[in-house]
């Protein structure tokens, strides 16, 4: 997979990874309600697999920083 998305300093707050995961979801839920073709349906779904899996599953941890060192 493409980690890129990961290095990019747009997608670090936490707020825009859920705002993208949530309209993505929501597109799916609206081509589901529209029964839509199963295309669409694919698309969006996949889309929304991906973004989990790339930006909560894969995402990596932020390691504890600690600035004043082993002697304060």
């Amino acid at each position: 997979m493409f980690k890129n998305e990961q290095k990019h300093p747009f997608y670090r707050p936490l707020w825009r990874r859920v705002a993208i995961v949530a309209t993505v979801a929501a597109w799916l839920l609206f081509e589901l309600w529209q029964q839509s073709s199963g295309l669409w349906i694919a698309i969006a779904g996949g889309m929304l697999v991906y973004a989990v899996y790339t930006f909560f599953i894969t995402w990596p941890k932020d390691e504890p920083k600690d600035d004043a060192g082993p002697n304060g």
